[in-house]
């Protein structure tokens, strides 16, 4: 998820730590290993042959000895070039993300369009598209190849063709961060409510480190967007637990989130509160939410975890669930796209897990539409309901 993406999402392989001299291969080399040192976060089970392998496994990442001396063993000669290639494959991908996007038409005279928004994943299409251009011109960015953009616009497109782009409609946007839209809202005199977790719950989940709470309505205010005076007149902002959405919050005429609900905990947590959602809304209001989608794999995927990743069925679950109560759940569309940044899946170290110096000389911004999270290939998907009316 690049520079916006939130802990936890992706970590390198790499432990990191100077150890002994490997031990050679073969069972005389697991034999020597069961009194290798374990780490921390990995104590020995008990179980010698487990505790060798997980030994021979944390000696074959060690890249050097404590003496300096390079780590010869076979195998961690295969393992220690692993983030070397994905270096290469990333700054690839970036290079014709940054020349396709390049190569885009200039568009003058962009006007907002009905496209006919459907739940679904994030595409090359979409961010080649006049109406991601068109919201890319509104929120004052170029448009490149993130999936980061296209869920901002994904968002806008969505409450225009609902009608909710209108002076003094109110709407109430969950896990704001730093993102840009509560500014936008803002500048067009909607009534906006941005809200985040309480300063307590940041400080324990490492938020606050990460430059992606709004502690206060500083972190949320776009001064290229609207002044200050107007700002302050049209947006308000409460701490509020999205896993328990105080009842004060109602009426408003739409919500939404930018890839926050992967976060509650829980894959099952994540789905209630697209449903809890609707009871902030007035009689036909609209909720409008983007997070992550495993798109390759139906059988496994992550959950109860701090960052869990959605499966086709869990949308399909929901759609049901909602339609069932009488709710109106856009189309699903589980098309992931066929060009060559939707084929173009970026790999851990991400840019924030780069030496500074690297940063410095090579920062020059991911490009990607999908990523690796723990070894699954995640794009973004938008969700559409209409509350019953």
């Amino acid at each position: 998820m690049g520079e916006n993406q939130k802990p936890d999402a992706a970590a390198t392989p790499e432990e990191g730590a100077a150890a002994a001299e490997p031990a050679a291969s073969g069972p005389e080399g697991v034999d020597g290993l069961q009194d290798a040192p374990q780490r921390e976060d990995a104590p020995a089970t008990g179980i010698p042959q487990v505790d060798a392998l997980r030994a021979l496994a944390e000696g074959a990442l060690r890249r050097v000895s404590a003496a300096g001396h390079p780590n010869a063993d076979p195998l961690a000669m295969r393992l220690q070039e692993i983030d070397t290639i994905a270096l290469n494959i990333k700054f690839f991908g970036y290079d014709l993300a940054r020349r396709l996007a390049a190569e885009l038409p200039v568009r003058d005279n962009l006007r907002p369009r009905r496209v006919g928004l459907t739940c679904k994943p994030s595409t090359q299409d979409d961010l080649e598209s006049d109406w991601v251009a068109y919201w890319c011109s509104q929120l004052k960015v170029p448009v490149v190849f993130h999936r980061k953009l296209w869920e901002l616009a994904y968002v806008l497109q969505a409450c225009r063709e609902s009608g909710m782009m209108r002076a003094s409609a109110r709407g109430l946007g969950f896990g704001c961060g730093q993102d840009p839209l509560a500014s936008y809202f803002a500048g067009r005199d909607l009534k906006i409510t941005a809200t985040d977790l309480p300063l307590d719950r940041v400080q324990s989940a490492g938020w606050e480190q990460s430059g992606q709470h709004a502690s206060a309505l500083d972190s949320t205010h776009k001064p290229y967007l609207v002044s200050r005076d107007q700002f302050e007149k049209n947006v308000r902002l409460r701490h509020v637990d999205m896993n328990d959405i105080p009842p004060d919050l109602a009426d408003f005429d739409f919500c939404w989130s930018v890839c926050a609900l992967e976060h509650l905990g829980s894959i099952e947590k994540g789905l209630r509160f697209v449903e809890n959602s609707l009871a902030t809304l007035r009689p036909g209001g609209l909720s409008v939410h983007t997070t992550e989608f495993n798109f390759a794999d139906d059988a496994q995927t992550i959950d109860e975890h701090p960052t869990v990743l959605f499966q086709k069925r869990h949308f399909q679950d929901l759609k049901e669930r909602l339609g069932s109560a009488g709710h109106v759940v856009a189309p699903l569309d589980f098309d992931v796209g066929s060009k060559p940044l939707d084929r173009f899946i970026d790999l851990p170290p991400f840019r924030h897990d780069w030496p500074a110096s690297l940063r410095e000389q090579w920062g020059a911004g991911e490009a990607h539409i999908k990523l690796s999270v723990h070894g699954f290939p995640v794009t973004c998907f938008g969700i559409i309901v209409r509350k019953s009316e």
